[in-house]
């Protein structure tokens, strides 16, 4: 381990083991595990956490989130250091579907309730690690497709298309590949690159320069979240071709409430980011007091987003 990754580790153990103003022994203790903190959906989940945490009164909330989408070292350690203080549950939205696996599997044997949501852990990896864990979270392949659509039909058949992929790691990332790929397929789009950014706004401001640089006749980019987004339409504007290259993404941050009335942003997909920890919360509380485990999907709600839904 880099002596700057194990300096960041034990800041952020000392950092969530520190006693919570207001800890009351008869309240479960919940950690919640979310991805980066520079991207702006999840710091509106954890202002939604914090105001459910308030508003319920009956738990208490430990938040922890990582410095980078990539930084999934960070994540592991904050499971972890949650198994360490034994906390009641750990609910968590895997930056690596497969990298998070096997440490959550000693949490459960360490008698945690766990609740995976945002991003569902892989399939294979849990069925090889012997863990079964239900999924609370969107549909993201049928929300990039509705995205999707909507550029295929400004477009119109054989126009030319990139992806912005989010983490190779996420099945959410690779998820919406798969729903934007269906709508090249059956919108009979022209798809001449694809590339990952990682969710990063400043590097998919350097990747879809890189390919305007190559295919300068690009009509439309998918990009798979709105951090994203903002960076390709920086893209799109320093190069003179606002108005002429179409995106669409998925999130539906506050950032992009004005670039959707601009119309520099077609459409993005709401998942409810503010609601979807909450809601996670809620069912790992329920399951502490019922005693009965989450199964399959626990699927929540997605949104279609254009300009005509911003005011």
């Amino acid at each position: 381990m880099k002596l700057g990754t194990m300096l960041a580790a034990g800041v952020l153990a000392a950092a969530i083991a520190l006693p919570v103003p207001g800890f009351a022994a008869d309240k479960p203790v919940v950690g919640l595990v979310m991805k980066s903190l520079a991207n702006e959906f999840f710091k509106n989940m954890l202002e939604g956490a914090k105001a459910h945490e308030a508003k319920r009164g009956d738990y208490v909330l430990k938040a922890v989130g990582m410095q980078s989408e990539t930084d999934v070292e960070t994540q592991i350690n904050a499971v972890e250091s949650f198994i360490t203080q034994k906390v009641d549950a750990i609910v968590i939205a895997p930056a690596d579907s497969r990298a998070l696996v096997a440490p959550l599997k000693r949490a459960i044997a360490a008698g945690i309730t766990v609740v995976n949501f945002d991003v569902a852990l892989d399939e294979k990896a849990k069925k090889e690690a012997g863990v079964t864990l239900a999924f609370v979270g969107p549909d993201n392949r049928e929300g990039a497709g509705l995205s999707a659509q909507v550029l295929a039909k400004k477009l119109g058949e054989g126009g030319k298309v990139v992806i912005i992929e989010g983490n190779p790691g996420a099945d959410n990332a690779a998820q919406r590949k798969l729903g934007f790929m269906d709508v090249v397929k059956a919108g009979k789009l022209d798809l001449i690159d694809s590339r990952t950014a990682h969710w990063e706004t400043e590097e998919a401001n350097t990747v879809f320069a890189n390919m305007l640089t190559a295919h300068p006749d690009i009509q439309g980019v998918m990009a798979a979240n709105d951090s994203m987004a903002l960076g390709v339409i920086k893209a799109i504007d320093a190069a003179g071709k606002t108005g002429k290259i179409q995106v669409v993404s998925f999130d539906n941050i506050p950032a992009v409430q004005p670039l959707l009335r601009d119309k520099k942003l077609l459409a993005t997909i709401d998942q409810f980011g503010q609601q979807m920890a909450a809601n996670a919360i809620d069912k790992a509380l329920g399951v502490l007091a019922t005693k009965k485990p989450l199964e399959g999907w626990v699927k929540t709600d997605i949104k279609l987003v254009t300009a005509d839904d911003v005011k």
